[in-house]
């Protein structure tokens, strides 16, 4: 818990550095957006950025949050010391000069990597570790939002995958921490304030309606991102050459509609006071628009997250389905633009991440619209629910689920994934050799306990096989062939064997396919041991019961 308040302090630092270098760095970009050559300022500080990742800190652009979860997953949450920084400077550079992204995930990254190496420097274990990775995170989004309850949330719902007790206490305590910082330099703020909302019945049933619109375009701009890294993959320019050129592109964009620049949080105070200007297809339009911009910063290797493109584009979807049903049906009382602008970016949120429950806090603590919580339930869900049909997994999982790198608590590859093999060889096998009769064998049997044999070479040492006492057993009781069988003949030379680095849940399916229960480790041709399924399935149901009694 004291760790976790220096982890909440050190990380709400953290995303304040950063929120002061993107207000001073778009103050400055600002003044020169009147030059015929601005439309190049999001391009130069793209390739910047893509410069100081790839060749300063030897780190790939990315959005942050995947790289958390995969250490979480796989590492015990083991993140380098470069990460707490390297990510605030690279995206300030992108958003700052007029990129389409976001600053959160940037900020989890600083954040959970200040967690991780907080964690090192006091010698903590793996569990403590993840912990204050979540930490980490937790304190940035409380104090990038001013929103602990959402900070919290998004940790043990995106971030950590589970809801234990000895998590939720220090990650909460960190998550106030981080907002505590936020609101000693900033005031207590709310980040989109607007009049209060009276909902009434009609607005509940439209909130179905745009959890609907919103569940397509957060498919729509997951796909398009996903699209766009192939497209830019195939472009034979450096890293920081294509950044460059889909910074370009997206200044082109912004001559023409200017809000899709930057992190967009202007047109999203407009929206929810109903300030916007523009009829329904404008709106429309605009929702393309920010997928496009957002899309080309992205996936052609700028830096940033899509917590702010996401909340830009639901809020316009908002916006545009109030227009459109009142357009269409003026009769039907709707409460107003502004409460259905702040529903869409709930519904984009939640569907994008596939976290419904990130998506209702953190729309409830930026705005402080408490009044509006029951259609934000409606649209959450109804938008994480469709999007979860047609994309299983979320923008943030999709490519580790695809590498089969998500290792989620309480599933049977994060629980084998704590195991090693390790933990599982048995030595008590007796060697034989392939000129040894069967006679000498049946002397061996005799003074072992095993069914399995290796057979070595008695000059190298080298593995050459098995001898499966089952199926050799009809030679053992005829007693005439004790002499005139030798070992070579009777071993099984095609022998699946498993290696150091192989992962659990690989050699458990092995064996399950070919049927086998035991198998043998081998390292540089040498045979270590035997690695038995009763044995691991063992080890298996005691690390389950670990990590059952820790999420008590």
């Amino acid at each position: 818990m004291v760790a976790g308040v220096m982890v909440g302090i050190a990380s709400g630092l953290a995303a304040l550095a950063l929120n002061r270098s993107l207000e001073a760095m778009m103050e400055f970009v600002h003044h020169l957006k009147d030059y015929p050559w601005a439309f190049v300022l999001p391009g130069i500080g793209a390739a910047v950025s893509a410069i100081y990742l790839d060749y300063i800190m030897k780190e790939g652009a990315g959005h942050g949050v995947p790289e958390v979860i995969y250490a979480v997953s796989r590492y015990g949450g083991l993140l380098r010391l470069r990460s707490s920084v390297s990510r605030l400077i690279s995206s300030c550079l992108t958003i700052g000069s007029g990129g389409s992204a976001g600053p959160e995930a940037p900020v989890v990254m600083s954040g959970a990597a200040i967690g991780s190496n907080i964690a090192k420097l006091f010698n903590l274990n793996d569990r403590q570790r993840v912990t204050l990775v979540g930490c980490g995170a937790a304190g940035a989004i409380s104090s990038i939002f001013n929103a602990p309850i959402a900070g919290l949330v998004f940790v043990l719902e995106v971030v950590l995958g589970e809801w234990s007790t000895v998590n939720i206490v220090p990650i909460a305590i960190a998550a106030v921490a981080g907002t505590e910082v936020s609101r000693f330099f900033n005031g207590n703020q709310i980040a989109f304030s607007h009049t209060g909302f009276d909902i009434g019945v009609a607005d509940t049933v439209a909130a179905a309606g745009l959890g609907l619109a919103t569940a397509l375009f957060s498919i729509l701009l997951t796909r398009a991102l996903r699209s766009m890294h192939g497209v830019s993959s195939q472009v034979k320019l450096p890293k920081w050459g294509r950044a460059a050129v889909g910074g370009c592109l997206v200044g082109l964009l912004g001559l023409v509609f200017p809000d899709v620049q930057g992190e967009g949080y202007h047109a999203i105070r407009e929206m929810i006071v109903g300030a916007y200007n523009g009829a329904f297809q404008l709106a429309a339009i605009a929702i393309f628009a920010k997928i496009l911009a957002t899309s080309l910063t992205l996936g052609w290797g700028g830096s940033g997250g899509i917590f702010a493109p996401s909340l830009v584009v639901g809020s316009f979807t908002g916006l545009a389905f109030y227009r459109g049903v009142t357009l269409l049906w003026p009769s039907i009382p709707l409460v107003g633009e502004g409460c259905f602008a702040l529903l869409g970016m709930a519904g984009l949120i939640s569907g994008i991440l596939q976290a419904p429950l990130t998506g209702i806090f953190l729309i409830v603590q930026i705005t402080g619209g408490y009044e509006v919580i029951l259609p934000l339930i409606v649209v959450s869900a109804v938008s994480t629910t469709i999007t979860h049909y047609f994309e299983p997994a979320s923008f943030y999982m999709k490519d580790l689920v695809d590498r089969g790198q998500l290792l989620r608590p309480g599933t049977d590859a994060r629980v084998l994934n704590d195991l090693s093999l390790g933990e599982l060889i048995e030595k008590d096998c007796l060697a034989v050799t392939p000129h040894m009769t069967l006679r000498e064998f049946v002397e061996v049997v005799k003074r072992s306990t095993r069914n399995h044999f290796p057979v070595e070479d008695p000059d190298s040492g080298d593995f050459l096989g098995m001898v499966d006492l089952d199926r050799v057993r009809p030679y053992l009781f005829d007693t005439i062939m004790y002499d005139a069988v030798v070992v070579e003949q009777i071993m099984d030379r095609k022998v699946a064997t498993v290696a150091y680095g192989d992962e659990l849940a690989e050699v458990l399916y092995t064996m399950d396919t070919q049927g086998l229960f035991t198998i043998p480790l081998v390292v540089n041709r040498r045979f270590v041991g035997m690695i038995s399924k009763a044995t691991l399935l063992d080890k298996y149901r005691k690390e389950l019961m670990v990590q059952t009694t820790d999420n008590a």
